[in-house]
């Protein structure tokens, strides 16, 4: 999310999940596949379809919610930003820009008028693969239909050139004056459900609570203070620079809390050869993961109803969690392994309670700064909120931006790291399925939910499997320059041909042996899990 903190001053929904059904005339969904992987902020998508709202979908695939759009386009695996500024150009060029707002508000509109032009529906078909009507179309229905409320996810960012395809939603809802509106904004849907929560209090290299920098003085010396230790000014590593630190020898211990990167890491066999460099792993979690399960030392932690905390979720809300029954055995909640760990190491932490901490953490950020567990109640309240007479902010940048005015950004396409070629013909992209989260630690645990999907799949499109002769179910090899796994077919006009679907939850077919980690964009360091070029093969069983 490195991209909209960039443009905007945080990676942060700007508006409300409540506003798209209330408010949105239009909303834009490009790289979310929201029905199965944000359930509820689609419903509010559905309601605000029956009230009247627009709906434009943009994707590789054809998605559920496509079914229910006015105008739904395909295109091709990595050219969002070809899209995007075709999307503009055909907006400036009919004038139907909000000059004013633009006037007023932002900068750097002539940089990005200069790119755009370029980027006529024409050469942005021959790119996107999307036709030159339905251009002008989606175009059209998003700059004439206010306030309109663009919806991206990892399909916008898990790319080489993720960065600028955010910095390209933020140009796009700018130029149609859509940010600081109720019912508009750049909305990205968080991945998990305290993404956004851990991004607020620091859970990035580079940045202290509240995205306050390490390198700025002021922030380092207040933390400091309050920590009445020398804190470092050095930005931390990415967890892509840490696995390439410990194939090299510079990292020598890792301390997973919550994390699964054996199945969540891209080049799982470069993954494996790093990982048996490490002389300790410590694995922090409420199940025996593929990575617990290789680690020298597991730390039991409390699931969510035997604890109590706070999350911040995708929309700014920050939340209580209360305990609704006891840890079972000898688990402890998260801060107190780590405050234990920490006093063992020689740094005395001696919380008494969560709210404590909370406490502390907001008393040094001034988003969170009118923030208590009382005023939490039940429904929470939305960053920024620096006083405890502030209501909280529904949405952000209503007279001004954090900047001071929003900045355009002149992009200009680059492809995918990876293209599909005579040895790898094929490109596939993953991603999650309904019924399962992430690396299916707590879903598959789940008799229910497993029930629904108990193993991996490769969505084919029938024309390719007609080619291959393959057929549904049967099961073909997945090759690509870091190596293969197997899974069994599923024949679907879901993708196009030329293009494959894995689905990221199974370690019995291991998505991300074929993922690189070699490609990834060069200032979020996410890797391109979006993208790459394989070839496949019917397997004879």
């Amino acid at each position: 999310m490195a991209g909209l903190a960039a443009a905007f001053g945080s990676g942060a929904m700007t508006n409300s999940i409540a506003e798209f059904e209330e408010n949105s005339k239009t909303i834009f969904v490009i790289g979310s596949n929201t029905t199965a992987c944000h359930p509820i902020i689609a419903s509010r998508i559905i309601k605000a379809k029956e009230n009247g709202a627009k709906l434009i979908v943009a994707d590789p695939r054809n998605i559920q919610l496509a079914n229910l759009a006015d105008i739904s386009v395909n295109h091709r695996l990595g050219s969002d930003v070809a899209l995007l500024n075709g999307m503009m150009h055909v907006i400036i060029k009919n004038n139907w820009h909000a000059k004013e707002y633009i006037d007023t508000r932002c900068e750097d509109f002539e940089e990005l008028k200069k790119v755009v032009q370029e980027y006529t529906p024409e050469k942005v078909s021959k790119i996107t693969g999307v036709d030159t009507k339905d251009i002008e179309q989606i175009a059209e229905i998003y700059a004439l239909n206010s306030p309109a409320a663009l919806l991206y996810a990892m399909g916008i960012t898990q790319h080489t050139t993720g960065v600028d395809n955010v910095k390209s939603c933020c140009n796009i809802a700018m130029l149609c004056g859509n940010v600081g509106v109720q019912g508009g904004g750049v909305n990205p849907l968080r991945g998990q459900n305290n993404v956004q929560g851990a991004c607020d209090m620091g859970g990035l290299p580079n940045v202290f609570t509240g995205y306050q920098p390490v390198s700025d003085p002021d922030a380092l010396q207040k933390f400091s203070k309050a920590w009445n230790c020398e804190l470092s000014d050095t930005p931390g590593m990415t967890i892509t620079d840490m696995i390439t630190a410990i194939d090299n020898g510079k990292i020598k211990g890792l301390y997973v809390i919550g994390e699964n990167p054996k199945l969540s890491d891209p080049d799982r066999n470069h993954l494996d050869h790093a990982f048996k460099k490490l002389d300790f792993l410590a694995v922090q979690d409420i199940f025996l993961s593929e990575s617990a399960q290789i680690a020298d030392v597991v730390l039991a932690s409390a699931a969510l109803g035997e604890r109590e905390g706070t999350f911040t979720n995708t929309e700014r809300r920050c939340m209580r969690a209360r305990k609704a029954v006891e840890p079972v055995g000898n688990v402890l909640s998260d801060w107190e392994i780590i405050s234990k760990l920490s006093t063992a190491m020689g740094y005395k932490m001696s919380y008494s309670s969560a709210e404590e901490i909370f406490n502390e953490m907001a008393s040094l950020t001034k988003s969170y700064q009118g923030m208590t567990y009382e005023r939490l109640g039940i429904d929470g309240l939305q960053w920024p909120c620096p006083d405890t007479d502030h209501p909280g902010t529904p949405y952000l940048h209503k007279d001004n931006f954090t900047r001071g005015k929003g900045k355009f950004h002149g992009i200009k396409y680059q492809d995918p790291a990876e293209l599909a070629c005579a040895e790898y013909p094929y490109l596939l992209t993953t991603g999650r399925m309904f019924a399962h989260f992430h690396t299916g630690t707590m879903t598959r645990v789940s008799a229910h939910l497993d029930a629904e999907q108990k193993t991996g799949y490769v969505e084919i499109n029938p024309a390719d499997a007609e080619n291959l002769h393959v057929k549904s179910g049967e099961p073909v090899l997945l090759t690509s320059r870091r190596g293969e796994m197997e899974a069994p077919a599923r024949l679907t006009n879901c993708v196009k041909p030329g293009t494959l679907f894995l689905p990221i939850h199974f370690g019995e077919n291991p998505t991300n042996i074929l993922t690189s980690s070699e490609h990834f964009d060069p200032l979020a360091k996410i890797p391109e899990f979006k993208v790459g070029a394989v070839k496949i093969e019917k397997l004879i069983e």
